[in-house]
């Protein structure tokens, strides 16, 4: 699609699809134009459609595709990165309408779900039959299964679980012309023919439109018990880091908390966290010998050099120690504009990448606080600054960059769960080398000839295989 349609293609697909799930009114529009991410290029759709089905999902896809209209494909709007932005003269596809829970089969621990549903809402499906699905973003509360699916989402259980695309057993797509696609399967094993499913998972909306998705549920943990460990400096919280993540106890959450981001917390809800604390490390434990092994964490914590360590007594409790973690970015979107990275590093450059996020925020002067997943090297560090200031703004953008560059240079990745979007498609070539940005793109080609499914998003534009 190289010219945003003119309103007689407007005309046309309105004339090709139910009118009921098309909105043109401007004010609704602009409620869809964009994700939650900052600094990514966004602009005003022709519509906005929201298919109540797979097949009115496969009706808005051939007309798009006969017209020539990008299509957008859109969850909550709760992405970091620009994904579910729209262009120009585009359609946004809401799946906010493909909301329901499908299947249940507790015999071989499988929820079948439409792409709409919000994923606490899986969670408490799958506990209300003794069941566990693991993933848990931090949006669980308000994102939704499609979208976690798009990014291939992790959260704060990614440690010990994994992510959301080791739960996806099978999918429903609709391909860029309407045809509707099956993949995968709901047997234990199989291995026939390519891994589409795999293939979907984290493509961003760039080579279908999930419509259903087949998720594999674990059995309910145990209830977990908690360790928060604070400690003077990175050092000594680097040092545990490494200990426990070389241990034979696999924690079910690993988090890491800096010294800029426990400020920022206390400002917003006191918690008794000393200004001398240089990091907090939480930890939970949900096996079933969960009283042992943290309190075995709890020493390795004390080990390494904390200064304090609290280990739960009861579930109530581990709640509550968990609550830091769950405010760290609230807190520190409270102190301004903010713009959140997500880089992944392996679990013994942590402290090396908070040290060069140390010298980042000293030669920009900018803030930045970091949290996020020690126990799998997926940090999210967040610069603080103000929109309004042009110099601050430029230097926020800065940091970004150099983060994401230092992320690379220590022998990681430029996202560890957020996806690429916009925000990130200029790192996504430095990342992958020439061939694998061939093979990207060849694969694009194959899926969506003539690019109307998400374009812009991943920065790639489809074309042949080289000769």
């Amino acid at each position: 699609m190289t010219q945003p349609p003119d309103s007689s293609t407007l005309h046309a697909l309105l004339a090709d699809l139910p009118a009921e799930i098309v909105t043109t009114d401007r004010d609704r529009v602009l409620g869809f134009v964009r994700d939650e991410s900052r600094f990514t290029a966004h602009d005003s759709p022709l519509a906005v459609v929201t298919p109540r089905s797979t097949a009115e999902v496969a009706q808005v896809l051939r007309a798009a595709h006969r017209h020539g209209i990008g299509v957008v494909t859109r969850g909550a709007g709760s992405g970091l990165s620009g994904g579910a932005n729209a262009v120009a003269g585009c359609v946004v596809l809401s799946t906010h309408r493909l909301d329901r829970i499908l299947e249940i089969d507790t015999a071989e621990r499988v929820l079948v779900t439409q792409p709409g549903v919000v994923t606490s809402d899986v969670r408490a499906a799958a506990a209300a039959e003794g069941l566990f699905y693991p993933p848990d973003p931090g949006s669980v509360a308000f994102s939704t299964i499609g979208g976690n699916v798009a990014t291939n989402a992790g959260g704060m259980c990614c440690v010990k679980y994994g992510v959301t695309g080791d739960y996806v057993l099978g999918l429903e797509a609709v391909l860029a012309d309407g045809r509707i696609l099956r993949t995968g399967r709901r047997t234990a094993k199989g291995v026939a023919g390519y891994d589409l499913t795999r293939l979907l998972v984290g493509s961003e909306g760039t080579l279908a439109v999930i419509t259903e998705v087949t998720l594999r549920l674990v059995p309910a943990p145990r209830a977990p018990r908690t360790v928060l460990a604070t400690f003077p400096g990175l050092l000594q919280a680097g040092d545990a880091i490494a200990t426990i993540a070389s241990g034979a106890v696999v924690p079910s959450v690993f988090e890491l908390l800096d010294r800029v981001t426990l400020r920022a917390i206390e400002e917003m809800e006191p918690s008794g966290f000393d200004d001398e604390i240089g990091a907090v490390l939480i930890l939970q434990s949900d096996s079933a010998s969960a009283a042992e092994d943290s309190d075995h964490l709890a020493q390795l914590c004390s080990a390494a050099g904390a200064v304090d360590v609290a280990v739960s007594e009861d579930a109530q409790e581990a709640h509550l120690l968990l609550q830091a973690r769950r405010l760290a970015l609230p807190a520190l979107q409270a102190r301004g504009d903010w713009l959140l990275d997500d880089v992944c590093v392996p679990r013994n450059r942590i402290v090396e990448l908070l040290r060069r996020i140390e010298e980042v925020a000293s030669a920009e002067q900018v803030t930045i606080g970091v949290f996020g997943h020690a126990g799998d090297g997926n940090m999210h560090p967040t610069v603080v600054f103000d929109e309004a200031d042009e110099t601050g703004a430029a230097a926020a953008t800065r940091a970004f960059d150099r983060i994401t560059g230092a992320a690379l240079e220590l022998g990681g990745t430029v996202t560890g769960e957020h996806g690429i979007g916009r925000l990130k498609a200029a790192w996504l070539g430095r990342e992958l080398g020439d061939v694998a940005r061939d093979v990207h793109r060849a694969l694009k080609h194959a899926w969506d000839p003539t690019g109307v499914l998400n374009p812009g998003v991943m920065g790639l534009a489809p074309r042949p295989v080289r000769d």
